[in-house]
C-alpha cells in the first residue's frame, strides 16, 4: 500500500489532476453575438431539413416494397445513422449559438465523443456496404439475390454496429484516460479527440499516433476500397448497352458524391498528425451537418 502511494507517484499525479476538470468550455464557431444569432437560425433550418429529409426517406422506404431491396435497405439505415449522428452535435450547436458561455460537463463531453464516433463509424461502414451492393448488382447480377439476401444484409448491419462500437470505444478510452489539469477551453463546437489532446497535461505524441490509426488510416483504407469498387463497376459497365450504362453510372455517381462529401473533410482532419487548425471547424460542418442534410436529396 505504501508502494502504491510513494512508488506510483506518476499514477497518483494523473488521477489527482484527471478529476480537476469537471467541465469544458466550447469556443464554438465564433465569439461574436451577431454571428451567433446568424448561426442559430442557419443551423436550426439545417437541422429541420435533416430531420425532415431523413425521416421522409425512412418512412417512405418502410411503407413500400423497396425496403426488400438491399440498396434501399441500406439507404434507410443510412438515413437513420445520419439522424443519430447529427443529433449528437447539432442541437447543442444551435443552443450554444445564443450563449456567451458554451459549457459542457466532463461526462457530457465524453458521451458526445463516444456517440459521435459510434454513429459516424456506422455511417462509414454503411457507405461501404452500399458500394459492395452496387458492385455485386452490376458485376455478379445472376448471384445477386443469393449474395445479398436479407439474412446477410442484417448480419452486415450488426457487424457494422460492432465495428463502430470498437472504434468509438477506442477513441473514448484514449480521451478519458488523459489527465486534464487546465485550461479547459476547447477550440471547437463539439468534443473530439484532437482538441482534447491539446488540453492534456502530458505528452500526447504516442496517443496521437493511435488516433491516426483508429480514425485516419481506417477512414483512408475504407475510402480507397470504396473508390476501387466503383472503379471496377465503371470498368464493367463499359460493355453494357448505352441505356444500361447510363442507369448504372447515374446510380454510382450519386453514391460517389455522398462518399466524397463525407470522407474528404473527415480525412483532412484525421489523417494528419495530432494537431488542430482553425479550418477544422469549417471542415467538420461538412460531415456533421451538410452531408446528413444533402444525403436524402442526393
Amino acid at each position: 500500500m505504501i508502494h502504491l502511494i510513494t512508488g506510483d507517484h506518476n499514477l497518483l499525479w494523473i488521477m489527482e489532476y484527471k478529476n480537476n476538470i469537471t467541465e469544458f468550455i466550447l469556443l464554438g464557431l465564433s465569439q461574436k453575438k451577431e454571428i451567433g444569432i446568424l448561426c442559430f437560425f442557419l443551423f436550426l433550418l439545417c437541422y429541420i431539413a435533416i430531420l425532415t429529409g431523413n425521416l421522409l426517406v425512412m418512412i417512405s422506404m418502410s411503407c413500400s416494397q423497396l425496403i426488400n431491396q438491399p440498396m434501399y435497405f441500406f439507404l434507410s439505415y443510412l438515413s437513420l445513422s445520419d439522424l443519430c449522428y447529427t443529433s449528437t452535435v447539432t442541437p447543442k450547436l444551435i443552443m450554444d449559438s445564443l450563449l456567451i458561455k458554451k459549457s459542457i460537463s466532463y461526462t457530457g463531453c465524453m458521451t458526445q465523443l463516444f456517440s459521435m464516433h459510434f454513429f459516424g463509424g456506422i455511417e462509414i461502414f454503411i457507405l461501404t456496404g452500399m458500394a459492395y451492393d452496387r458492385d455485386v448488382t452490376i458485376c455478379k447480377p445472376l448471384h445477386y439475390t443469393v449474395i445479398m439476401s436479407r439474412q446477410k444484409c442484417n448480419a452486415m448491419i450488426a457487424a457494422y454496429c460492432a465495428g463502430a462500437f470498437l472504434h468509438s470505444f477506442g477513441q473514448f478510452l484514449l480521451a478519458d484516460f488523459l489527465p486534464y489539469c487546465g485550461p479547459n477551453e476547447i477550440d471547437h463546437y463539439f468534443c473530439d479527440v484532437y482538441p482534447l489532446l491539446k488540453l492534456a497535461c502530458t505528452d500526447t505524441s504516442k496517443i496521437g499516433f493511435f488516433v491516426i490509426a483508429n480514425s485516419g488510416l481506417m477512414g483512408m483504407v475504407i475510402f480507397v476500397v470504396v473508390l476501387i469498387s466503383y472503379a471496377v463497376i465503371l470498368s464493367t459497365v463499359r460493355s453494357y448497352s448505352a441505356e444500361n450504362r447510363r442507369k448504372a453510372i447515374s446510380t454510382c455517381s450519386s453514391h460517389i458524391t455522398v462518399v466524397v462529401l463525407f470522407f474528404a473533410p473527415l480525412l483532412f482532419i484525421y489523417i494528419r498528425p495530432a494537431t488542430t487548425l482553425p479550418e477544422d471547424k469549417v471542415f467538420a460542418l461538412f460531415y456533421t451537418i451538410i452531408a446528413p442534410m444533402l444525403n436524402p436529396l442526393i
